[in-house]
């Protein structure tokens, strides 16, 4: 059954509204009701600690402090190469399940869907996707990130989804599966424009799975099996592009130079 086709906000439990364009399916709209309010995660204490005002009242201090929504954005690059960065970006970041997104690679009007869900706004993806996850035990293994050789101007990502989700008082597991989510890269700018997401299980499997354990691998699907670990490094062009941001040289290059200046003028007239 279709949901809503406009957008909505939806009032939680706990009283925070949550933007969302639609929801595709009726238990979805349906356990939204139960989500819990985003809670700090350990995995970033550290940096909130560092960097969050005490009399902060934003709803969410790691997006406010760590996420720069209004960053330039990246200049075109060939498909191939977004591929590989974006490669790195979410093996580092896991924006999948961590809301730790950089916007430098999404248009302003990016949208997401899946199954489930159709959010519009990089923001507002980011926020609901650190609501829904527990981000202590959430994992997003990328497995292969690849320029689609079938559907024009996209990249691949075969990731495995793995930890909890905040619905209900105590959340609920997810067992672990394996996702595909499909960019759209516009042409001209180069930008990310889409985002779709799909899973090699049903949703009544996962529904099941995470209420009823003790089905797995016998009613519903067994686990996804564990992602081998991957050494994953940033391309040169984006280490070369940062070079010449900086004069050319990177910043050693540019303190030697400094440095040069300085023995000049001390010795100038020696």
């Amino acid at each position: 059954m279709a949901g809503a086709k406009r957008r909505r906000r939806r009032r939680r439990m706990d009283g925070e509204d949550v933007v969302v364009d639609e929801y595709r399916n009726v238990p979805t709209a349906f356990l939204s009701n139960f989500m819990q309010r985003s809670a700090s995660s350990s995995r970033y204490a550290a940096t909130l600690e560092n960097n969050v005002d005490a009399n902060d009242d934003d709803d969410d201090p790691i997006l406010s402090t760590i996420i720069d929504f209004d960053c330039p954005k990246i200049e075109k690059v060939k498909i191939e190469t977004l591929a590989a960065i974006l490669d790195y970006e979410l093996h580092e970041r896991e924006w999948f399940v961590t809301g730790m997104i950089n916007p430098r690679y999404f248009d302003d009007d990016f949208v997401f869907q899946d199954p489930d869900v159709r959010i519009t706004g990089v923001r507002n993806y980011a926020e609901g996707v650190r609501r829904i996850f527990d981000g202590d035990t959430s994992r997003a293994d990328i497995i292969s990130t690849v320029v689609n050789a079938e559907i024009p101007n996209t990249i691949s990502v075969t990731w495995r989804l793995s930890g909890r989700v905040n619905i209900g008082p105590w959340g609920l597991p997810i067992k672990p599966y394996v996702c595909y989510t499909d960019f759209t890269v516009d042409e001209r700018s180069g930008l990310i424009v889409m985002q779709e997401d799909r899973f090699d299980v049903p949703g009544w499997d996962i529904l099941l799975s995470a209420l009823f354990p003790f089905l797995i691998g016998w009613i519903t699907k067994a686990p996804a099996p564990e992602v081998t670990p991957r050494v994953v490094t940033m391309p040169e062009t984006l280490a070369d592009d940062a070079k010449s941001e900086m004069g050319g040289g990177g910043i050693f290059d540019g303190m030697m130079k400094q440095i040069g200046f300085a023995f000049a003028e001390l010795f100038e007239g020696v």
